[in-house]
């Protein structure tokens, strides 16, 4: 494979697009190894195949404010990559979303799938829409409008969304009241929906908290606990939150926590009512954690800082893309960090997690750590399916097995020579090698 050629081809036909180039680069560099030792893939041109979309649908969303104002927003459907199931990813609503991004997510979300062994296809979508602001109303006649042009392309075995960024259980109630109204049926076309009609228990919760399932697994290839270790952890909404009550459930102490508007220090811990804040100021709709410190004495605001130069053993990025860079991981390294789990998507840049990676630190990659969400989605589809419900146990249960398999899968294709496991590697690798050998099976038609 020429990684180089195959780039300079794919950034000729999708210019501009950093992030989905930035995330298919990481992965032909990672699989290239095995890609060459199997010839049928080159035979069936698997990585020319794999690296577009099945199909892209884009679309304008109209709606109407309080005030009878029109506006309209750019709604988006990335399908793409359906081998092994129906393609199954979330709605994100932000003004960050572009088709660059979501095409990156909907190529992320294909192998974070395919590493759960659930049959479950790759997609993404959303909207440039920002909530930040608006009335119920409002929201509620944007989600009404969006899913009057996506209704017709989903369903239970063709496409299943889920919530995302400015998606959560109120935005998925309205779409998918919409969507039980246009098709006339009630099946399980959505994830994370509310528990009275066909969601499961821990789904909020589910990213953050496979996320400390799966670095629990990696401190034990070191022979580490991360009982009485320290964390940091960016943002502050569900998956912050998930990620910060697991922590302290299983002995750490999570010390920062953070927002656009800069990271917040509390060297006594963020635990109890504290993670709870934690929510009250997501649902505040100011999206800032300054107030945290004026409500907890002891602990202080940074502005406009990352919680990266915090020292600590542990740092879990869950905020967004690109959110730590190479400096933030050179100062994570200098201050002795042992283990940095990326629990948003590809939220560190290549340079930071080369500056892991050389100096031998644990580094889980996106696709691995933060599967528990999508896990559960999973687990949400088979209830649905199955018409019944199971106990929080149950689904925890199945979620830790989940995550268990990944970090095994993992450290299967990642351990090198000298006994490092490059996760990236290894995530990259045990993805890729179930849907190339999938679309093999299938013939020309992926």
């Amino acid at each position: 494979m020429d990684v180089n050629k195959l780039m300079a081809e794919l950034e000729a036909k999708h210019p501009g697009e950093k992030e989905f180039l930035q995330a298919v680069h990481e992965v032909l560099e990672s699989v290239k190894e095995v890609y060459d030792k199997n010839p049928k893939f080159e035979k069936h041109k698997i990585i020319e195949r794999i690296v577009e979309p099945d199909r892209v649908f884009i679309f304008k969303v109209p709606w109407a404010d309080d005030q009878g104002n029109i506006h309209v927003n750019i709604g988006y459907r990335v399908q793409f990559n359906g081998a092994i199931g129906p393609y199954k990813g979330g709605i994100r609503f932000h003004p960050s979303v572009t088709l660059s991004s979501l095409k990156f997510l909907g190529f992320e979300q294909t192998f974070k799938n395919a590493l759960t062994t659930l049959p479950m296809g790759g997609g993404k979508g959303g909207s440039d829409f920002n909530a930040k602001g608006r009335s119920d109303n409002e929201i509620m006649r944007f989600c009404q409008s969006f899913m009057l042009e996506l209704w017709k392309h989903i369903g239970p075995e063709t496409d299943v969304p889920a919530g995302d960024i400015g998606v959560g259980a109120r935005e998925v109630g309205y779409m998918y009241g919409m969507y039980k109204k246009l098709a006339g049926d009630h099946t399980g076309v959505f994830t994370g929906k509310g528990l009275n009609w066909g969601g499961s228990l821990i789904r909020p919760e589910a990213t953050g908290f496979g996320a400390v399932y799966f670095v629990t697994h990696m401190l034990k290839t070191r022979g580490i606990d991360i009982k009485g270790k320290t964390v940091s952890i960016s943002g502050f909404g569900n998956v912050a939150w998930g990620a910060a009550l697991k922590a302290t459930e299983l002995g750490a102490k999570v010390v920062a926590i953070s927002g656009p508007d800069g990271y917040i220090y509390d060297e006594a811990g963020i635990s109890g009512e504290k993670i709870d804040y934690m929510l009250e100021l997501r649902h505040s709709n100011q999206d800032i954690v300054a107030p945290y410190a004026q409500k907890f004495p002891g602990s202080k605001f940074f502005a406009g800082k990352k919680p990266w130069e915090v020292k600590v053993d542990i740092a879990l990025p869950c905020a967004i893309q690109n959110e730590l860079n190479g400096d933030d991981a050179a100062m994570l390294v200098k201050n002795g960090v042992t283990c940095v789990g990326e629990v948003s998507n590809m939220g560190c840049t290549p340079e930071a997690i080369e500056t892991f990676i050389k100096a031998k630190i644990l580094f889980g990659p996106g696709k691995a750590v933060n599967a528990g969400g999508v896990a559960t989605s999973g687990l949400e589809m088979s209830q649905n399916s199955l018409k019944m419900s199971w106990t929080r146990e149950e689904v925890d249960m199945r979620l830790k097995q989940i995550m268990e398999n990944i970090h095994t899968a993992c450290v299967d294709h990642g351990t090198e020579k000298d006994g490092y496991i490059n996760y990236v590697k290894g995530a990259n690798i045990a993805g890729f090698m179930k849907v190339a050998n999938t679309m093999c099976d299938l013939g020309l038609i992926m």
